[in-house]
């Protein structure tokens, strides 16, 4: 008997993603083997979304679909997938079907795809380019990982400053090799150094006779190819740019970054120092299974469980108050889980504001600062209500003055720690968003437990 088949397409639909319909639709296609009916499904289908569904399947799942279908894939939904399964899918397309889908793509598009191979297999893929394709790609490999170099596009429109609107429309109508997108026509001297850049729309609104070295824009600036991709990612935000000539080191033009090249590094950093936070893996992904999942966490849930202890042995030191007051035990998750949550708090903004560059050593005092009085009216506020509740509920006003007195210390030092401690190891050359949560967790919860029976044994034993 035949299992039934998960539906692993099953999203939310939205106006952005295919219909419960045609998911359905889809699935049974691929339970029939129908490969005709299948590519008449997917057919009017973006390629984007076609990168979805088969980032959604199961990897049994996505080999029989691609079996069905791998005819239709091309260079733009290569493009698409995520690179978690671009190389589970690559390796199950048929050669002649993978070279022409490479040969529809951009320079960095083919950076993108073959970097993280193999060399043989990347030989393959350079082999089926031709021969200009293939010197660009191999110049971009030359460049460091994770650099404009990497993320550029080589084909850039370029023109001297000394044309004519017209003249410029004309070339470009004559021409067969312009990219498929392109934002800005890139000035350029005989050395071939960019002096400055047109947008296509001011171009297009300009008379013929006007020469493009008198309708350049302000916002131009040009970007190393060594420059870190995340400071171009950066730069592309906060300039609002939507292309940037990339020089070498000799500062002549090479390659154009484009924005949604940079929008992908910035949404990418972004997943991963969310996902750090949490002590994930960036390399997880929902179709991932049990084992591999598992193998992922694991380590730092190893990491919790010794930093834990350390809890543990703070709060065996006070055995005997314990043990005179019982009622201490279950007092205890008050202060240390509130002092947790103001230090996740307080970290959250603190690694954000690393991220976005809106941290920095000119105003860290400012900001320790203010986290410093945060904490201290945070933790007065917590501890009256404390005291209240302790003299009104448990009848001992002297339980809740110490909870509040507590809770103050402790609330202090979560949002000291949350700043402190990403702050330290940016410092230290370490992403912060990796090890901050474990450290300022530990604080929270050793300084909640020592606080509280540390008063305890003062004030009530």
């Amino acid at each position: 008997m035949t299992e039934p088949r998960e539906a692993e397409t099953d999203v939310p639909e939205t106006d952005f993603q295919l219909s419960r319909q045609d998911l359905d639709a889809i699935n049974k296609a691929i339970d029939d083997g129908d490969g005709p009916t299948l590519d008449a499904l997917l057919e009017p289908v973006h390629a984007a979304d076609i990168a979805d569904l088969i980032e959604q399947l199961t990897p049994p799942r996505r080999r029989e679909f691609l079996n069905l279908y791998s005819g239709e894939i091309d260079g733009e939904i290569l493009s698409e997938i995520d690179e978690s399964i671009r190389d589970e899918v690559i390796e199950q397309l048929p050669h002649e079907v993978l070279t022409e889908a490479v040969r529809e793509m951009d320079s960095d598009d083919v950076v993108d795809l073959i970097e993280d191979m193999e060399a043989p297999e990347q030989q393959a893929i350079l082999a089926a380019l031709d021969e200009s394709d293939r010197a660009a790609v191999e110049r971009s490999l030359t460049w460091p990982e994770y650099s404009a170099g990497r993320l550029m596009q080589s084909e850039v429109v370029t023109a001297p400053g000394h044309w004519s609107v017209g003249e410029t429309i004309d070339f470009l109508r004559g021409e067969e090799w312009l990219p498929d997108q392109f934002y800005h026509v890139v000035l350029v001297d005989p050395r071939r150094h960019p002096t400055g850049y047109v947008t296509l729309g001011k171009l297009l609104a300009s008379r013929r006779d006007v020469l493009l070295r008198d309708i350049t824009e302000d916002s131009f600036r040009t970007i190393s190819a060594r420059q870190d991709e995340g400071d171009v990612a950066y730069a592309f935000n906060k300039y609002h740019l939507i292309s940037a000539p990339v020089v070498d080191d000799d500062d002549r033009l090479v390659g154009v970054i484009t924005i949604d090249d940079a929008m992908s590094v910035l949404d990418e950093e972004h997943e991963e120092d969310f996902l750090r936070m949490a002590r994930v893996s960036d390399e997880s992904h929902v179709s991932d299974g049990p084992f591999q999942t598992a193998r992922q966490r694991l380590p730092w849930l190893v990491i919790n469980l010794c930093t834990a202890s350390l809890s543990a042995l703070v709060i065996s030191r006070f055995e005997s108050t314990l043990a005179q007051l019982v009622i201490l035990a279950a007092l205890m998750p008050i202060v240390a889980s509130t002092g947790g949550i103001a230090g996740t708090q307080s970290l959250a903004v603190a690694v954000r504001a690393l991220a976005t560059r809106e941290l920095t050593s000119a105003n860290a005092r400012r900001v320790i600062l203010r986290e410093l009085f945060a904490g201290l009216l945070n933790g007065v506020g917590l501890a009256l209500i404390l005291t209240l509740a302790g003299a009104i509920i448990l009848g001992s006003l002297q339980i809740g003055l110490v909870l509040g007195m507590a809770m103050i210390a402790n609330q202090v030092v979560a949002a000291m720690g949350g700043v402190l401690v990403p702050l330290g190891l940016s410092k230290l050359g370490l992403d912060p968003a990796l090890a901050s949560g474990t450290f300022v967790t530990t604080m929270t919860d050793m300084m909640g437990f020592f606080a509280f029976l540390g008063l305890a044994s003062w004030v009530l034993v």
